[in-house]
C-alpha cells in the first residue's frame, strides 16, 4: 500500500515538473503577432528591445535598399511603421507584398532582423521561361 501511494505521489511530481518546465520555456520564448495599428496601440507593452512579430504590406514607394540593410514602410491600412530590415529579404520581397518580420522597437522605428514573405495557398503555374521549363 505504501508502495503505491509512494509511485503516484512520483508520478504526479514528475508531470507536475514536465508541466512548470514546458510553461517556463514557452513564457521565455513567446513572440507575438501584431499589425501596426496594434503595434502602435500597444507600443508600452513592448519598450525597446522587447521582440515581437510585425505583420503588415510593404508600402509602395518606401523601400530603399542600403549596403547591408533596407529601409520600408508596413501598414494595415490603419497605421504605418517604418521599418529597419537588418538581414538579406526573402527573394520575394517587393513592394505591396504581405511581410512576417521578427524584430523589436527601437525609438519610433521597428528594427528587423528576420523577414517572411506571406502568402495565400493558391499556387500559379509559372508562365513560360518560369522556375520549370516547359516541354
Amino acid at each position: 500500500m505504501i508502495h503505491r501511494r509512494f509511485v503516484l505521489l512520483g508520478i504526479v511530481g514528475v508531470v507536475g515538473l514536465v508541466l512548470a518546465l514546458t510553461l517556463t520555456g514557452l513564457g521565455e520564448n513567446l513572440t507575438y503577432y501584431l499589425y501596426p495599428t496594434e503595434a502602435v496601440e500597444q507600443r508600452a507593452d513592448f519598450p525597446d528591445g522587447n521582440r515581437f512579430r510585425l505583420a503588415g504590406l510593404v508600402v509602395s514607394g518606401s523601400l530603399i535598399e542600403g549596403d547591408d540593410d533596407m529601409t520600408f514602410e508596413v501598414t494595415d491600412g490603419g497605421a504605418t511603421v517604418p521599418v529597419l530590415l537588418t538581414n538579406t529579404a526573402p527573394s520575394l520581397f517587393d513592394e505591396n507584398v504581405p511581410v512576417l518580420l521578427v524584430g523589436a522597437w527601437f525609438g519610433d522605428t521597428f528594427v528587423a532582423d528576420e523577414a517572411l514573405i506571406r502568402h495565400d495557398e493558391n499556387y500559379e503555374i509559372p508562365e513560360e521561361g518560369g522556375a520549370y521549363p516547359v516541354e
